[in-house]
């Protein structure tokens, strides 16, 4: 095996390190295919705990490569947004965010946008929770009252029905473990308990 060679995996040499740990094969073998050091062919496989990663796919509602080059082409043309966002039945607000992302008018790029958006759908996003205290606490104080997160998202998207970002806490983001009971069950079954906010009531609060 050479030494001192110190080059990544491609993506598809990747696709093939999966393949073969998936078939059975050793990381001294899987490594002795590549050239590599099995350690190499090692950090790939811990750093997913043995699992195959998923295949990423773009969002639905994302800009895909081809809108992106047919902006480019309507910037190269001088047509304004409105016309761009007509041709690709795209909201005007989609095309100049997009294009203001990345640049502005002059140094728009399509290939260059489309790389710079996949690479920052990777960046970690903070749960709502993590940034807005006023919220947390009030989430904190409702599971107190043994409320269940289903009745804590019906409760603030009553009270911020313009505000759906404020209707989601998901359970793995909850601020104190929920522990479900026979007793609590019945209890949440016959509705949310009546109760005096022990917080500030939350229309007095500045928009969450």
């Amino acid at each position: 095996m050479r030494r001192g060679r110190r080059f990544g995996l491609s993506a598809e040499q990747k696709i093939d390190v999966w393949r073969r740990w998936k078939a059975g094969q050793t990381l001294h073998e899987i490594g002795r295919a590549f050239g590599k050091d099995h350690n190499s062919i090692r950090g790939v496989v811990a750093r997913h705990g043995g699992i195959v990663p998923a295949v990423r796919r773009r969002a639905l509602l994302a800009l895909t490569q081809r809108e992106r080059e047919e902006i480019s082409r309507g910037l190269a043309s001088d047509s304004s947004f409105r016309e761009i966002a007509k041709c690709l039945k795209r909201a005007v607000s989609t095309v100049s965010r997009e294009v203001a992302r990345h640049g502005g008018r002059p140094a728009y790029r399509a290939s260059q946008a489309d790389g710079e958006a996949w690479q920052s759908a990777l960046r970690p996003k903070r749960c709502l929770l993590s940034i807005n205290l006023k919220l947390c606490d009030i989430v904190a104080s409702k599971l107190m009252l043994d409320w269940s997160p289903k009745q804590i998202s019906g409760w603030l998207k009553n009270q911020h029905p313009d505000d759906e970002s404020n209707a989601r806490v998901p359970r793995n983001h909850l601020p104190k473990p929920v522990h479900s009971s026979p007793w609590s069950t019945k209890k949440r079954a016959a509705g949310a308990p009546a109760i005096q906010a022990s917080h500030t009531p939350v229309a007095a609060l500045s928009h969450l």
